[in-house]
């Protein structure tokens, strides 16, 4: 948990940008993300210079230009050093070059807008960064840092864009369980959630028990890898494990930063349509964790052949689930928050791509969420599919999450309801062939692969139920909720085939 006296300091940095002129939450992360770069480039250069002259071993600076590091300009009058960093500073970042972790977020500034407007906001700014020290704090509160950033985004991005709740990317990660030595990937990363629940997932499996600690928000922290001895190891890990690929520049420099922050020093975070006919890395990732945009905007014309050869349709949502497969290895394993609507809809691009998931990969798992889950985003219904590409489906687990520890409406309070703890257990379990008790089975059990095809390959939950849902107690506000959630389903199934009829 983010300090209060850091909290307060970000919380006033929100509000110099707002009443400054920028309101728009993502415009002024991108701007506040840049004034964080020129502070850390000038840090990291200085403690490389200093650790050069300790060694007497020569270091050239990235500096080509003293007046350019933030050390010097945060010391000019208010309207010179708007005109320094603007028509100075700015560009010179914008034609950086290097491949090195301090650069990682450079790597993205090429098309980058400086549009801090007035010398009084970048002064404030500056000022507020730098009583941040963030280089002086450890890597659980830089990242932390951005993180209480981000959590301002409160609405959605373009073309369906929102952000995976982090405990929701921490379940996902536990489910697919990513490894040292493996490539992960997020072929719509955003700001980088999943990547950095991947790398603490495997810090995490790699920290001796007695070091990591749990806050009251049941973050942890400490998670250092004390058990990877080996440094080649560790370069794998920080510079060839995590690939992240968007086609909005704003997200990517966003996503660059949050990942630096968070000790992933040289993310290779990649502007890239993944559903265009110019991506051509498929068959190359271990593991994949993603949630998709459902209603993106996009050009059939540009959409990859290998795509339409197997579905022909311009629905997001699909169309991603299908190059997911694609983008894997044999034996490469996913975990995909889909809209509901892609477990039961009828017309032939929703069959097909159904098919591809149990007939051509291990469909190991389906997990159904509760509409509120991406609450204040979107009120969106959704579920997360768990498979194993080239695997042979047999049983298909299936789990109905009605809680996942917070209120699921806008205002998302912490709650003591939480499957989450659940879902992992039986998961990790589910080897053992346990069956579920009579009272577990309103929110798991198994389905045969035959049974799924009998029902035209339906993954919806409620399709499968092993509990009579005339016997709900009306007078338990959850079990009512459960089963109007139910109701809704089958509401939506035949809109949808309506819809396909039409």
């Amino acid at each position: 948990m983010l300090a209060q006296d850091l909290q307060s300091k970000i919380n006033n940095l929100w509000n110099k940008f707002w009443s400054g002129g920028i309101a728009n939450p993502l415009t002024a992360i991108e701007q506040i993300s840049y004034l964080l770069f020129m502070k850390r480039l000038d840090e990291e250069d200085l403690k490389r210079k200093g650790d050069a002259r300790f060694l007497k071993k020569e270091y050239k600076s990235v500096f080509s230009d003293e007046t350019l590091r933030w050390s010097h300009f945060k010391q000019m009058e208010p309207e010179e050093m708007l005109a320094h960093v603007r028509d100075k500073v700015f560009p010179f970042l914008k034609n950086m070059k290097g491949d090195d972790g301090a650069n990682a977020f450079a790597k993205q500034m090429k098309d980058a807008v400086f549009i801090i407007p007035k010398p009084s906001l970048l002064v404030e700014a500056v000022e507020i960064i730098d009583s941040l020290k963030i280089m002086e704090q450890n890597q659980d509160t830089q990242g932390d840092i951005y993180e209480y950033l981000l959590s301002e985004l409160q609405s959605s991005g373009k073309n369906g864009q929102f952000r995976t709740p982090r405990h929701i990317i921490k379940m996902m990660c536990a489910l697919v369980n990513p490894k040292l030595g493996e490539t992960i990937c997020d072929p719509s990363c955003g700001t980088g959630g999943f990547l950095i629940g991947a790398y603490q997932h495997i810090l995490k499996s790699n920290t001796s028990e007695k070091l990591i600690t749990i806050d009251e928000e049941g973050n942890e922290h400490g998670l250092v890898g004390d058990k990877i001895k080996d440094k080649k190891v560790w370069d794998y890990l920080r510079n060839s494990t995590f690939y992240g690929l968007d086609f909005d520049t704003t997200m990517l420099r966003i996503g660059a930063m949050n990942l630096v922050l968070h000790g992933i020093e040289n993310p290779n975070i990649l502007y890239t349509d993944t559903l265009s006919k110019k991506y051509q890395e498929d068959g190359k990732f271990d593991v994949i964790l993603a949630n998709p945009p459902f209603k993106g905007s996009i050009d059939k014309g540009d959409v990859s052949d290998s795509l339409t050869r197997l579905v022909s349709t311009t629905k997001t949502e699909l169309l991603f689930l299908v190059k997911i497969i694609q983008m894997l290895k044999i034996g490469g394993r996913a975990a995909v928050i889909i809209p509901d609507g892609v477990l039961f809809g009828t017309s032939n691009a929703h069959m097909a791509v159904r098919k591809q998931v149990i007939d051509e990969c291990q469909l190991e798992g389906v997990i159904s969420m509760p509409s509120g889950v991406f609450k204040p985003y979107a009120g969106v219904s959704t579920a997360i599919l768990i498979f194993t590409k080239g695997g042979e489906t047999d049983k298909v687990w299936f789990y109905d999450m009605q809680a996942d520890g917070f209120s699921l409406d806008d205002k998302r309070e912490r709650q003591k309801e939480n499957d989450i703890p659940d879902i992992v257990e039986k998961w990790n379990n589910r080897k053992n062939k346990l069956m579920p008790k009579n009272e577990e089975m309103e929110k798991w059990f198994y389905v045969d692969k035959n049974q799924i095809i009998e029902n035209k390959y339906d993954l919806t939950i409620n399709k499968y139920k092993k509990t009579i849902r005339k016997n709900v107690d009306h007078k338990d506000p959850r079990s009512l909720l459960h089963s109007i959630k139910g109701e809704e389903e089958e509401i939506n199934r035949m809109i949808s085939e309506l819809e396909a009829m039409l």
